[in-house]
C-alpha cells in the first residue's frame, strides 16, 4: 500500500508518498480500507518532531478516518467484512489501510456519506470527553470556544446548542464569526479588535463563562480564568499559545473553579473505547437527525497532505481538511 511518511521532521515538504507494508490486524483490531481521513495540528505537531505516536502505533501521520473494513483480526465481534465505518486513531490514517481497535470503530451516521464521516472522529471525541464527560457542561451554561471555526470549534458550537447552552466563540475574522453565528453561535468575539474577557463580562452580566474550551494554553491561560464563572470549568486540549504559563492560584480558589488538560491520542485503548462509545450513544443521533453536522472545508488528494497541512498551518480554513485516497478524489467535492 502508499502512506505518507516522514523520512525527517521537518516543514510540509518532509510529507513523503510512499509504498509501505501493509498492516496486519492484531488481536481485537479491524484492517480499514481508508476512504479519506482528515488533517489535525497533532499532525502538524508529528510532523515537525514535536508529537511522537504512542508506543506500537502507526508511524504515519492521521488520527481519524473513514472507510471499508477488509480484514477482521482475532478477537473481534460485532462488525464485519464490508462494513462502512469511521474511526479514532493513534495513527496512520494517512494511508491506503489501518489496523483499528474495534473500539474505536463508529458506523457511518445516517445521513452522511463516507467520506463526510471521516471529518467527525477526531472532533467529537474531543468535544464530547472534554465539554461533556469532564467539564460536564448542562443546559443553560455559557459555553466559550476558543477557535470557534476549527474543526472542533464548529463541533462544539453545534453539540452545545444542541444541550440548550449558550455559546460564546473566538475567531480572527467576521467570516469566521459569521459561520459560527450559522451554526447558532450567541456571543461572537473578534480578538484580533476585542478582548474575551471583556466580552464574555459584559454578555453575561458579570457572571462568566460555565465551561472553556480552550486550544492556546499558556498565552490564554490567566484571561481564561479571569473569563470563568464561579464554578467554571476550563479545559484545556491544544498548546497553540505555549507551553508554559503563570496561574494566579488565588483567583482559581475564589472562583472555586477547575482546570482539566488532556488529548486522546496517549490514551489506554479502554479509555478511548468508552469514549467512542458515549459518542455514538449521545452524538450519533443528532448527526441521523440533522442537528448537527460535520463542517469541512475542502478536500484534497492524500498523496498532496503537504498541502492540507500548509492550509491548517494558514489559518484560513473553516471546519475541516479532508485527505482523500486514491481511487476516491473523483467524486464531487463535499
Amino acid at each position: 500500500m502508499y502512506a505518507i511518511t516522514l523520512p525527517e521532521p521537518g516543514g510540509p515538504e518532509a510529507l513523503v508518498w510512499d509504498e509501505v507494508p501493509d498492516p496486519v490486524p492484531g488481536e481485537g483490531e479491524v484492517l480499514v480500507e481508508v476512504v479519506a481521513s482528515a488533517v489535525n495540528r497533532a499532525d502538524l505537531m508529528q510532523r515537525q518532531g514535536f508529537y511522537d505516536p504512542p508506543p506500537g502505533a502507526s508511524p504515519y501521520p492521521g488520527l481519524e478516518c473513514s472507510g471499508r473494513i477488509v480484514e477482521i483480526g482475532p478477537g473481534v465481534s460485532g462488525w464485519t467484512v464490508g462494513d462502512e465505518v469511521c474511526a479514532l486513531l493513534a495513527g496512520g490514517g494517512y494511508a491506503q489501510k489501518v489496523a483499528v481497535p474495534a473500539g474505536q470503530l463508529l458506523p457511518v451516521p445516517e445521513g452522511l456519506d463516507l467520506k463526510q464521516a471521516a471529518a467527525l472522529p477526531e472532533v467529537t471525541c474531543t468535544v464530547w470527553s472534554n465539554v461533556f464527560m469532564i467539564a460536564h457542561l448542562r443546559p443553560a451554561e455559557t459555553l466559550l470556544v476558543h477557535g470557534g471555526s476549527s474543526g472542533i470549534g464548529t463541533m462544539a458550537i453545534q453539540l452545545a446548542k444542541a444541550v440548550g447552552a449558550k455559546v460564546a466563540v473566538t475567531a480572527g475574522t467576521k467570516e469566521k464569526l459569521d459561520v459560527c453565528a450559522e451554526l447558532g453561535a450567541d456571543i461572537l468575539i473578534n480578538y484580533r479588535e476585542q478582548d474575551f474577557v471583556e466580552e464574555i463580562d459584559q454578555a453575561t452580566d458579570g457572571a462568566g463563562a460555565d465551561v472553556i474550551l480552550d486550544n492556546m494554553g499558556a498565552k490564554y491561560l490567566d484571561r481564561n480564568v479571569r473569563a470563568l464563572a464561579v464554578n467554571g470549568r476550563l479545559a484545556i486540549i491544544g498548546l497553540q499559545g505555549g507551553v508554559k504559563g503563570e496561574l494566579n492560584i488565588g483567583a482559581l480558589l475564589a472562583k472555586r473553579a477547575a482546570i482539566s488538560a488532556t488529548s486522546l491520542r496517549a490514551r489506554p485503548l479502554g479509555e478511548k473505547a468508552a469514549i467512542v462509545a458515549a459518542v455514538r450513544e449521545h452524538v450519533w443521533p443528532l448527526i441521523a437527525s440533522g442537528h448537527v453536522r460535520p463542517v469541512i472545508d475542502r478536500e484534497l488528494p492524500m498523496s498532496e497532505a503537504a498541502a492540507g497541512h500548509r492550509v491548517l498551518e494558514g489559518s484560513g480554513h473553516i471546519g475541516k481538511v479532508l485527505l482523500v485516497a486514491p481511487d476516491q478524489v473523483q467524486v464531487d467535492q463535499v
